[in-house]
């Protein structure tokens, strides 16, 4: 009886300190992390370049289309720059013509070509694929996109650059007509609306990554569509 007695005060004395080391004296006041959230992964259904090679490998070329802003290049600096000029603190400045005359003119020879991009369209190119690319940009009236695309990503014979913004349109989304019309078969961009259009159109639409630091906010959900994802396409 006597060991029972001296087990049960053991046992009751354990739990007691167990309890006390586990409970918090005070709040946390700072956002903070566990290692289990840490290691929490979405489940994205994320593709390689290698992988898209492969997959297409031994088929008929094709006609695929990409974005511009944040999906080929990081254009980020012409808008930044337009915004301060035009309506600081404001989106104003995406309705202003003169910001889409100054920015199609010639801003993007300051613009950075993104590698995964460079990676894509060396493989579409060797497959013997046509190019194009569709923005959500309003024309000016000037073109100096086009040529900075050929030059950044080697195109021979490019097409020259659809202009979507402010066109009138049946469709919801307003990228959809030139997919379409071109007969694409896969579009990649960034945004939903890229991969909303691609839906639209009924085709493939991959997601590239948008860069962390890009103007372009809110950033938006990866995989948020159920759309293939691009690994390392920040970049």
């Amino acid at each position: 009886m006597k060991k029972l007695t001296q087990l049960s005060l053991s046992l009751i004395l354990g739990f007691s300190l167990s309890t006390a080391f586990a409970a918090k004296t005070e709040p946390y006041t700072q956002p903070g992390t566990n290692a289990r959230e840490m290691l929490v992964e979405q489940p994205i259904h994320w593709i390689s370049v290698a992988q898209l090679k492969q997959e297409l490998e031994g088929k008929a070329p094709i006609n695929v289309s990409f974005d511009i802003d944040d999906t080929v290049m990081f254009t980020s600096a012409c808008f930044f720059h337009g915004q301060q000029k035009y309506s600081p603190g404001k989106q104003d400045y995406l309705k202003n013509q003169d910001f889409w005359n100054e920015v199609n003119a010639g801003c993007d020879e300051y613009s950075i070509p993104k590698q995964i991009a460079v990676d894509l369209i060396n493989m579409h190119q060797e497959r013997g694929d046509q190019i194009y690319f569709i923005t959500g940009r309003t024309a000016g009236n000037k073109d100096g996109v086009t040529p900075v695309l050929q030059k950044n990503f080697n195109i021979k014979d490019i097409h020259p650059v659809e202009f979507m913004g402010g066109r009138d349109r049946t469709t919801k989304y307003n990228k959809t007509p030139a997919i379409i019309e071109h007969k694409v078969t896969i579009h990649y961009g960034d945004s939903d609306d890229d991969i909303l259009a691609a839906k639209e159109a009924g085709i493939r639409g991959i997601r590239l990554m948008r860069a962390a630091n890009s103007t372009y906010q809110p950033m938006p959900t990866l995989g948020g569509y159920g759309e293939e994802v691009l690994i390392n396409s920040s970049y």
